[in-house]
């Protein structure tokens, strides 16, 4: 194993969302039982009626939000926000569950400092409606994928994937609440490996123990990942 880089402190996160939060939750019940070695600082969200800013609430997590149309267009919305994110001086964004697309010059600024989980096996079914894509298409497996922000729609580097198999008779909606408990694992996982500094970002890609990796790692029975 090479070298890896031991952080002094919990790594400080500050998460986005615009739906329910349960990733977000599975975050937080991950560092109330001892799992993640994190602070989780803020939730922050570009809807007012996200579920995900009560489940923040709940932890006793300070939860915002932000509306688009205060703002004269989406640079100056994603600068607003971020702006704020940025007063609790996160070492990470985690996007779980935002649901906009974010400003490429603002993506620039927290480069190697935001991860997203997108539900697919990446490269495959960037954006929208991915369950079904992936039926229609006859897949057998499908998934979810960590990855690192670019201003590439769900394009960054992969740190950590998930797989589920698609069965007969799975809808979009059997599949994405088969998926959803394994999305919840993988995203605890591979925000452990960052704030334990096994994983990180430069510019040859994603570094795990300081050697470039080759392949996502893959989320095993036990939740590691491998």
């Amino acid at each position: 194993m090479t070298s890896r880089t031991l952080r002094p402190a919990p790594l400080r996160i500050v998460g986005f969302a615009s739906g329910r939060g349960s990733n977000f939750g599975a975050l937080i019940a991950a560092r109330h039982d001892g799992r993640l070695p994190v602070e989780l600082c803020a939730l922050l969200s570009d809807r007012s009626d996200a579920a995900a800013l009560g489940v923040a609430q709940a932890a006793g997590i300070e939860a915002i939000a932000m509306s688009p149309r205060d703002y004269a267009d989406r640079p100056a919305f994603d600068r607003a926000i971020f702006e704020r994110a940025a007063q609790f001086r996160p070492d990470l964004i985690v996007l779980a569950g935002y649901m906009r697309i974010i400003d490429p010059g603002v993506v620039a600024a927290w480069s190697g400092r935001m991860i997203n989980i997108h539900p697919s096996l990446l490269p495959k079914y960037r954006g929208l409606h991915t369950h079904r894509r992936a039926l229609e298409a006859g897949d057998a497996v499908h998934g979810a994928s960590v990855h690192y922000v670019t201003a590439e729609l769900d394009g960054g580097p992969t740190i950590a994937q998930a797989e589920i198999p698609l069965l007969a008779g799975d809808t979009p909606e059997s599949v994405a609440e088969r998926l959803l408990a394994q999305e919840h694992r993988l995203l605890v996982a591979s925000v452990a490996l960052i704030a334990t500094g096994h994983v990180a970002l430069d510019d040859c890609g994603v570094l795990f123990d300081s050697a470039p990796l080759a392949a996502p790692l893959k989320l095993r029975a036990d939740g590691s990942l491998a």
